[in-house]
């Protein structure tokens, strides 16, 4: 009777268990965590392994099967900036792939490599991974999200439930951000909006058609309609705003190692016709005859590519990409089909058609997809470029003046330094030319900082979350910060806040910034090892002899210390570690490359004991990638705390200019 009576219970149980709508298909048991990240990209493996090492249990979630986003998709030849402002596990992650490859560090890498030390992190930190579930539904108890639910990315029916305390979203669509219902927005403000010169509709000349190419299928007949990829939008004034979306597309990994290639094939539904815009192209710079004038072709390691869009018409798929942001997950794919058909028929187009010149189709002929690159997607990347979906509206908006430096934050956590930079937005028609808008690409200022609560919706809206990919910034603002490096390392910033607010039981909002900059300065791997020191030329910590000038641009930082007394007379600026200092250490000078620059450079090293003499020979120095100058290998040294040791840079009166722009004393293990 017992046995009966439990049996029935249970059999009760079951029938609501499997009948509610979270449970429909293959319910599992609930996750409950400290902090759940949405979304395996770079950011996301960042973020998912600081809040692990802040002491939380933790579960990311990716709609894939992949970790790493982009930056294991293709890209890289990374946007950098500028180094000074890539820190704690941003730079760890290119310092490990430095590893691999045998250097300090290393910028430039194959897709497999880093997906495999994004793999490590997770591996080492024991951090659970949900792959191929998506978000389906955010459940809110007034501005607290409780828990969410996703469904399988395969099979919408199989849904699982995930409560947790804190919430980060570092999916590149900011999709848990939006579902929560946090104010964001798409597309361009106007000018107006937040007093910018460089936002809305811009008519410039970046990666822009010659005159005179004709946009009509008939050429000069206007009611003949336009051919493929070109809109009948009007032109709208300069500055306006709209809801479009700058280009995506994908960071091709190519490879021309015969033993390693897979020939480039007609893809399914292939169509030429999406290519005579490129055959007028053609036509009218018949000189250009390298696909570097089509392609940025950036070489990687491996014999491989990490190939971008470049001029007119390129691996930039320019205006249908509207839909996307806000798109359901049907009208996404059907796009990023879209875009590979077109990326993939593209290169085909340029091996095989006849009607690209024979010089430029020998030359992609020599190109494959590697064997070795994605290999359970066809050998083709599984993240495409969404340069830029939604972004927050949210407790503080980074704007133009904050990039320019002309507004600063009370609040940074972190700082960024790219170009200004948007890819063309739309393809129209200008006085009967085809016309590409949309491009911006505006460098010439220093590193900022950017704020903590551009990473935070307005607390009335939502008190446990952090948006460190789609933050809160206008889209020209946001063209600046979108940057790899810098998504890492502002999810480190959001898993220590989202540790620090567990830890004390306060919203996002309420956690210090000062106790996030603590943190991360004092302990930037989270692993308690002792942080390195890098000796920047505006440190106080330096010793100046000679007549030296300030420059800007190019540097590890604001600026360098620059000198060109063309052999008239010696100089020398010390550099100090900040305390006394006793223990092995790697020692690294920041070389700045500069046309004239001097065949020599002077090293003396000091160990606090001894000093040591060296020579750096601008020859044998290689600076590689989006950067201006490379950490040059001075040697390992016992320093002492007997006297105060140093690095010294000096001309010692030889011709040419030199800089002193940083030190790096590097504890060796």
């Amino acid at each position: 009777m017992k046995n009966r009576k439990t049996n029935s219970l249970i059999l009760i149980f079951l029938f609501f268990v499997l009948s509610s709508p979270i449970a429909k298909g293959q319910k599992a048991t609930t996750p409950h965590v400290d902090v759940c990240v949405y979304g395996g990209t770079s950011a996301g493996v960042i973020a998912a392994y600081t809040a692990k090492k802040m002491g939380k249990t933790v579960l990311l979630i990716e709609p894939g099967n992949h970790l790493g986003g982009l930056s294991s998709g293709g890209l890289g030849f990374t946007d950098i900036g500028n180094k000074y402002v890539v820190t704690g596990l941003a730079k760890d992650f290119y310092r490990r792939i430095g590893t691999h490859y045998g250097q300090l560090e290393q910028w430039i890498f194959e897709p497999h490599v880093a997906e495999n030390t994004f793999q490590r992190y997770i591996s080492q930190a024991h951090i659970d991974v949900l792959y191929g579930y998506r978000l389906s539904n955010v459940i809110r108890k007034g501005n607290t999200i409780k828990s969410i639910i996703v469904e399988s990315s395969a099979s919408a029916t199989q849904t699982k439930l995930i409560s947790a305390k804190i919430f980060i979203d570092c999916s590149y669509e900011g999709d848990l951000m939006a579902k929560s219902g946090v104010s964001y927005t798409i597309g361009r403000e106007a000018n107006t909006i937040y007093n910018e010169t460089y936002n809305g509709v811009q008519l410039l000349d970046g990666h822009q058609f010659p005159d005179h190419i004709d946009p009509y299928r008939v050429k000069g007949d206007s009611t003949s309609g336009l051919i493929w990829g070109i809109s009948s939008n009007k032109l709208m004034p300069q500055g306006s705003g709209d809801k479009k979306v700058q280009a995506y597309n994908y960071r091709i990994c190519l490879t021309n190692n015969p033993a390693n290639r897979i020939a480039i094939s007609r893809p399914e539904g292939y169509d030429s016709t999406r290519y005579e815009l490129l055959v007028r192209l053609i036509e009218a710079q018949k000189d250009k005859l390298s696909l570097n004038d089509y392609f940025i072709l950036s070489a990687m390691p491996g014999q491989k590519t990490d190939i971008n869009n470049r001029n007119g018409f390129s691996t930039d798929l320019i205006g249908t990409n509207y839909s996307y942001p806000d798109g359901s997950y049907q009208v996404r794919n059907q796009y990023i089909n879209d875009l590979k058909l077109y990326t993939q028929g593209l290169l085909y187009f340029f091996g095989h058609d006849e009607r690209v010149p024979l010089p430029l189709r020998k030359q992609m002929l020599q190109w494959g997809y590697p064997k070795d690159e994605f290999k359970d997607n066809n050998n083709w990347s599984f993240q495409p470029y969404i340069r830029e979906a939604r972004r927050m509206i949210g407790a503080y908006v980074m704007t133009q003046a904050n990039c320019t430096g002309k507004v600063k934050v009370a609040d940074s956590i972190a700082m960024a330094a790219y170009t200004m930079d948007s890819h063309n937005c739309d393809r129209l028609v200008v006085n009967h030319m085809v016309k590409n808008e949309g491009n911006v690409e505006i460098p010439g200022f220093p590193p900022y900082p950017l704020s903590y609560r551009a990473l935070l919706p307005k607390q009335q809206e939502c008190n446990n979350l952090l948006v460190p990919v789609c933050l809160s910034a206008s889209h020209i603002a946001y063209g600046s910060i979108r940057m790899e490096p810098i998504f890492m390392v502002l999810a480190q910033v959001a898993g220590v806040a989202a540790g620090i607010a567990i830890d004390n039981n306060i919203a996002v909002q309420k956690v210090n910034y000062q106790n996030i900059n603590s943190i991360i300065k004092n302990n930037p791997l989270l692993n308690g090892q002792k942080p390195e020191q890098v000796i920047d030329n505006q440190s106080k910590d330096i010793a100046i002899k000679g007549n030296w000038a300030t420059k800007k641009g190019n540097a590890y930082g604001p600026d360098m210390l620059y000198l060109d007394s063309h052999g008239k007379s010696t100089a020398a600026v010390r550099f100090y570690p900040k305390k006394s200092t006793n223990g092995t250490f790697k020692l690294y000078s920041y070389y700045t490359a500069l046309p004239t620059g001097a065949d020599t450079i002077s090293i003396k090293i000091f160990d606090g004991l001894k000093v040591h003499l060296q020579t750096l020979i601008k020859s044998d120095i290689k600076v590689q990638g989006q950067t201006s100058g490379e950490w040059v290998f001075l040697g390992t040294f016992v320093l002492s705390e007997k006297k105060r040791p140093y690095v010294e840079i000096g001309n010692n009166g030889s011709p040419g200019a030199i800089t002193a722009d940083a030190v790096l004393f590097k504890p060796s293990k």
